[in-house]
């Protein structure tokens, strides 16, 4: 309820501080719709979608008990935000708790017990889930921040699927300004975080239009000056002379500079064909596409950005194309004697871009004529946010406000220096707040006079987070800079177009919510509630636990939790199990053995629902593919990262694995990499079971690689490593056959998991046979026959051709090689 004091109108509400929140309407009807389902809100920005979630947070803390989850894209977004609950919330600081990356993974488990409100970035939550080093049984309230992320393989994805599986009282609330382009996106979201009502507040509400006030959006067109049409020019003259030798090999039939990324990607996709084929005109053409890349890149800093910007661009190409292992591109575009003519002019130019002047005179005019106390200009590149805060701290004073992440030439800000500016910023201590887009997504930036677009913003969802910084509490303006006949135009256009389809778009979904709940519904997401108790405080069913995340359509762990023979049809690998496979002998000399069960002992596997998991241990690296987020989905199943030293995944005290793709194995053979041996190797000394699982389709098909020096190899991995080779066709196989091995090593065999593997030195005959296998063409069986024949290293390399043949294995390829490599001249 609400109550009036003198100071007007405020919330009053169980652990709500007294007095602190404005009671505004459409905020608590907001909360009360998110208090009763999975509800995705939708609320312009700037006009408390943070608070809306307090309040549900709130009235679960009190009326359910556990603790709530709140997840934000970003390390200042998580600060924001649990500086706001601790003074809105009467709950000791300690009981909201940060994390983030920067917070010790044990010591985030131990924090997480005693919780009463988590505040943290989705991958941090992400790895802990995986790692299973917390637990989502008892969140009683899931807040997706800027939910509109929530597409592909975001953590948001994973998370949600977790929470509604494993929560006893789930309840989901996503917020966005704009949560997406159209209503198919919009539905993408809602599937993907099991959302099933919509609530949808906009400017034209009367109970939101009495707290927003009018954003004029002016589009100032800029003509550029002569040298800078010539500077475009002449790059683009470089750009069509690669296109012109791409339509030579007949992947593109564009001719002018003005090509689309779509195009580009269409020529990229046409050049893989021949690349699969081996065709050397694959690997010519996605040479000089990656100049046509780079060129358009150039283009763009000097028609939109600045000269300065496109002299450090090539600056930063300079440098690459001097630097060892410098790719084709990079040296043939720095060396084009038109690219070195633009180059030239670009450093004679003595201005910047006509944008800067316009730039200075729109903040004089905010700033002097018109009284203003704050500005705030965003812009796509750091290079130009920095060039702009040298630029107007002669006449204001300017701050700039970037990402965490260090780039060529400029270094990041940390998150205590990005908190520190805008508490500097808020308080008046300087005008101008120049910010790359880490400032969009609904970082509490303090109302300001004006927002500068330095370039047009080509998404809906940009353009609307960077408006909300302006007209909350007066009337506000923006300003959109426009270079005539450039790429801003492209973006303008579709700005404007794609802002207007959303607005239309929000109008009609808000109209249509019941329509949207049925097509929700439609597409399984009803499950959430029949089968986990919904927001209503019912029990979780017992078969929540089995429910996969393909129920949401994100395609992970669609066959988690069913055994072999559901999968297949047919007896799977858990059924064969024997008494004889708990071996005791551990020794890597064992590793040869096998044991076939008799006739009649067959038995099989299956796990009792009362018998603890089976634990599987992953390296933290695994985490780029989907197959440790899948295991950790699985009824079951329990994972751990690690930080290994040895392997992928340790699966018992005797069995470890080394995963490869069919890519990663080929390289191995083609690319002079010898790491999988060397992996293998520290497998094969640490575990008395190493397996090697190759994963992806056609091997032997993959790239001209003669079939047997891929047999070579692994048969070099059998019967030299003693590893267990075995195939998989993807991640969801791979995910399964590591179950299958986790089952019958920890509960047929009864061993115990043991990640003991360290990697160690070589002995000195190891360190011999790795010089020796290092050279293209020879692998470790050769090294050690070319070792035996000639007694040492040196004598290897300083054998003639003639020497070489003589040994037992050594043909004229390999021989020109070994010579081919030991006597050139060394030219990088």
């Amino acid at each position: 309820m609400a109550t009036t004091d003198a100071g007007g109108e405020h919330v009053e509400r169980p652990l709500v501080t007294p007095e602190f929140l404005e009671n505004r309407r459409y905020q608590t009807e907001l909360a009360e719709t998110a208090s009763g389902d999975h509800t995705l809100v939708c609320l312009p920005t700037g006009l408390g979608k943070t608070t809306v979630s307090l309040l549900v947070t709130a009235e679960r803390l009190h009326a359910v008990g556990g603790k709530s989850l709140m997840l934000a894209p970003t390390k200042p977004l998580v600060q924001q935000h649990a500086e706001f609950y601790r003074e809105a919330l009467e709950l000791d600081d300690e009981e909201v708790v940060v994390f983030t990356g920067e917070v010790r993974p044990d010591d985030r488990a131990a924090l997480w017990e005693d919780a009463r409100i988590v505040i943290a970035t989705p991958q941090v939550v992400e790895n802990d889930l995986v790692g299973n080093r917390i637990s989502l049984a008892d969140v009683t309230h899931c807040t997706f921040d800027e939910c509109h992320r929530a597409t592909g393989d975001y953590a948001y994805n994973y998370i949600a699927d977790r929470y509604h599986a494993d929560a006893a009282d789930p309840l989901v609330t996503g917020m966005s300004a704009s949560p997406g382009d159209d209503e198919e996106a919009i539905l993408e979201v809602c599937e993907n975080l099991g959302l099933s009502e919509v609530a949808v507040m906009t400017e034209d509400d009367a109970d939101v239009a009495e707290y927003t006030h009018d954003t004029s959006v002016d589009w100032n067109r800029i003509e550029l000056p002569e040298v800078v049409v010539e500077i475009r020019d002449a790059i683009n003259e470089v750009i069509q002379d690669r296109l012109a030798q791409l339509k030579e090999l007949g992947v593109t039939n564009k001719s002018s500079a003005d090509i689309s990324e779509r195009e580009i990607q269409g020529m990229q996709a046409e050049l893989r064909k021949l690349m699969d084929n081996d065709q050397s005109e694959g690997y010519q053409g996605m040479s000089l596409l990656a100049e046509v890349r780079k060129l358009r890149t150039a283009v763009t800093y000097v028609e939109t950005q600045s000269v300065e910007s496109l002299r450090r661009y090539f600056e930063r190409l300079k440098e690459a194309a001097r630097s060892s292992g410098a790719s084709k591109a990079d040296q043939r575009l720095v060396s084009e004697p038109k690219v070195r003519e633009a180059m030239r002019k670009a450093e004679s130019y003595d201005d910047l871009h006509p944008k800067f002047r316009q730039t200075r005179m729109l903040l004089a005019e905010t700033l002097g004529i018109e009284n203003g106390e704050r500005v705030i200009v965003f812009t796509e590149s750091r290079d130009t946010a920095e060039t702009l805060v040298d630029f107007l701290s002669d006449h204001f004073t300017t701050e700039k406000f970037v990402g965490q992440s260090d780039t060529d030439g400029s270094e990041g800000m940390t998150q205590t220096q990005q908190q520190e500016t805008l508490d500097r910023f808020r308080s008046g201590e300087f005008e101008v707040l120049v910010s790359t887009s880490v400032a969009e997504e609904g970082l509490d930036v303090p109302e300001v006079d004006l927002v500068l677009f330095y370039e047009p913003v080509p998404t809906a969802i940009r353009a609307i987070q960077r408006k909300g910084r302006t007209g909350r509490q007066a009337e506000g303006r923006v300003v959109v800079l426009l270079a005539e006949d450039t790429r801003d135009e492209a973006y303008f256009w579709k700005a404007r177009n794609d802002q207007k389809r959303m607005k239309r778009e929000l109008n009609e979904l808000k109209s249509v919510a019941g329509e949207l709940e049925a097509r929700l519904d439609q597409t399984g997401l009803d499950e959430y509630e029949g089968e986990a108790g919904g927001a209503s405080g019912g029990t979780k069913n017992e078969e929540t636990a089995t429910r996969q995340s393909d129920s949401t359509g994100n395609g992970r762990g669609s066959t988690a939790n069913k055994s072999a023979e559901e999968r297949d049809g047919q007896a799977g690998l858990d059924a064969f199990a024997d008494d004889s496979s708990e071996a005791d002998d551990d020794s890597p000399s064992s590793e040869g053995d096998t044991t076939t069960p008799d006739e009649g002992t067959v038995a099989t596997a299956g796990r009792d629902d009362e018998d603890d998991p089976v634990e599987i241990v992953a390296d933290q690296r695994e985490l780029d593919s989907n197959i440790a987020r899948d295991l950790s989905t699985r009824e079951g199943v329990e994972t751990r990262l690690e930080t290994l030293a040895v392997g992928d995944y340790v699966l018992s005290d005797r069995v470890v694995v080394e995963r490869k793709t069919v890519a990663d194995f080929m390289d191995t053979l083609t690319g002079g990499d010898r790491s999988m041996f060397e992996q293998v190797g520290d497998a094969a000394r640490n575990y008395g079971r190493p397996v090697v699982i190759i994963e992806g389709e056609d091997l032997f098909g993959a790239r001209n690689v003669h079939h047997k020096a891929i047999q070579g190899a692994l048969a070099s991995l059998a019967v030299d490593f003693g590893a267990s080779v075995l195939r998989t066709s993807g991640e969801d196989e791979t995910a399964d056959l590591l179950e299958v091995i986790a089952e019958r090593e920890q509960e047929v065999a009864d061993r115990e998991v043991s990640v003991h593997g360290e990697k160690q030195s070589k002995t000195l005959p190891e360190q011999q046979e790795y010089v020796v296998a290092a050279i293209a063409e020879v692998g470790p069986v050769t090294a050690r026959t070319l070792l035996d024949a000639f007694g040492s290293v040196e004598a290897v390399m300083t054998a003639d051709k003639e020497a070489l043949l003589e040994v037992s294995g050594i043909g004229d390829v390999t021989a020109d090689r070994i010579r081919e490599v030991i006597a050139s001249d060394y030219a990088p």
